[in-house]
């Protein structure tokens, strides 16, 4: 019992030390505590505040109910497009909106109905790409220790379901496309979190494997050997889940009134070229605005790519001006562009818009958010979250943007599935812009050919991929 009775004190002592150590230098004290809630002396108007907070939520009461009126929807310029995309709960609006810009030109360029590309087609090469592309990055890298920082990314990054545009060239000039009523979509490609958390789970399971028959001596050869295993199993899961991607089929082209022109047979590749035909890989340019690097700089992220041998994100950081530039001369020439942005700020689901007055935070709350672009860039609070295709654009008398028109991959909705983008929000939450290289100004041009690309680490917080599933 004695010895009960000082082990008792014991940890109450420890205990005590242990409370006492956490109010040091830096800690909250009590009188820190104290301090810190007697300066709060609710106001009616707070009062009221919490009340309703109580019940609703931040973003229906701090609604700026002036930006309610008089809602502009003209726009002096868009690019011709029928039907809607719908990316459901998957992360894949880099795929949607890629095949959304190929499938704009070809409906108008064959005076087609309303069309759409398969999605499922492209999306199974990409996640046996990735798959491909983690398993010989781990043999690359067996030899390094487990703690090494590009280790410890690919086991934490092992696949997605995001990706970016140089995942879209290098996927669709590899494979080609098929329209989406040959390879349809499945309930798995319309909500991909399951599949693609056993699928990863399987592949951080091979990468250990992989490591451990390195350490144990077993050389590159070998390994890859090994890997071909794994790739074929991997095939027949997505095979499972997504369906067998076809080699050949045969397709009817109707027009515009619905007749049927012809009847052929095609692979995907040969699809591709007969109906686009555009060198995806060397006929754009990815631009970037991010005011917390240097302009006209050539930036490369390194092992961000869809495919091993494919090629890494590459991109030119220019002012914002060039991009809208570049945006209006592609729009006015009827031709849609891809671009990603923060599409989470400052979004309005009833009204279809992005708008910087949508909400009125610091009405509400009585302070302010003063960061700019570069500074929420710099502390995490902002980065690109979403693609969308650039569709339209509204011009005043003096030929400035006054607002943007996007196509979104989010199914019917406001605006038939659009969003209407204000300049001045394009201006802080628009981050990369996808153009071909005959809209842009060739100080970007060369600029691109002139300057080696700085690489930058794949963990950079910035350049993560665009991953965003439709939000409740």
């Amino acid at each position: 019992m004695q010895k009960h009775r000082i082990s008792l004190a014991a940890l109450g002592a420890a205990i005590c030390l242990s409370v006492s150590a956490q109010y040091g230098p830096g800690g909250l004290s009590a009188n820190d505590l104290k301090s810190i809630a007697d300066s709060y002396t609710p106001t009616t108007s707070d009062k009221a505040i919490t009340n309703a907070l109580a019940s609703g939520s931040i973003n229906t009461l701090a609604l700026n109910q002036e930006r309610m009126n008089n809602f502009d929807t003209h726009f002096s310029h868009k690019v011709p497009t029928k039907g809607i995309s719908n990316q459901k709960s998957s992360g894949r609006c880099w795929l949607f909106t890629g095949l959304n810009v190929l499938r704009s030109d070809m409906i108008n360029k064959l005076n087609l109905p309303s069309f759409q590309l398969s999605q499922n087609y492209n999306f199974f090469y990409d996640q046996l790409e990735k798959s491909n592309l983690f398993l010989q990055a781990i043999i690359d890298t067996a030899k390094e220790p487990s703690d090494n920082r590009t280790v410890d990314w690919l086991f934490h990054n092992p696949l997605s379901d995001g990706g970016q545009f140089t995942g879209v060239a290098d996927n669709i000039m590899k494979y080609g496309v098929v329209p989406a009523t040959v390879m349809a979509e499945t309930a798995q490609s319309n909500s991909t979190g399951t599949m693609r958390m056993l699928l990863s789970n399987k592949l951080r399971e091979w990468g250990l494997q992989l490591r451990k028959m390195a350490a144990g001596g077993s050389n590159v050869k070998t390994l890859e050997a090994k890997k071909m295993e794994m790739l074929k199993e991997v095939y027949r899961f997505l095979a499972l889940n997504l369906g067998v991607p076809p080699t050949e089929f045969t397709w009817t082209r109707y027009d515009a009134k619905g007749k049927p022109v012809d009847t052929r047979t095609y692979t995907p590749q040969e699809f591709y070229k007969e109906y686009i035909g555009t060198d995806l890989r060397g006929d754009f340019v990815m631009m970037m605005n991010d005011p917390s690097r240097p302009y006209y700089e050539v930036y490369e992220i390194d092992l961000d790519r869809h495919l091993y041998d494919g090629d890494n994100w590459k991109f030119v950081n220019v002012p914002i001006e060039v991009i809208k530039k570049t945006a209006i001369k592609s729009i006015k020439d009827s031709t849609m562009m891809y671009f990603s942005c923060d599409v989470g700020k400052c979004y309005d689901r009833d009204r279809g818009a992005l708008d910087l007055e949508t909400y009125d935070y610091e009405s509400l709350f009585d302070t302010t958010y003063g960061m700019n672009k570069a500074e929420r860039i710099a502390s995490g609070a902002s980065a690109s979250s979403h693609a969308m295709t650039l569709a339209g654009v509204d011009l005043d008398k003096d030929g400035k943007p006054v607002k943007w028109w996007v196509e979104n991959s989010w199914g019917p909705g406001a605006n038939d599935g659009h969003l209407i983008m204000t300049d001045a929000w394009m201006d802080e939450y628009l981050f990369r812009l996808v153009a071909n290289k005959k809209y842009v100004p060739a100080v970007v041009l060369e600029t691109l050919k002139n300057k080696k690309p700085i690489k930058l680490p794949a963990w950079d917080p910035l350049y993560s991929s665009e991953s965003l599933e439709i939000p409740e």
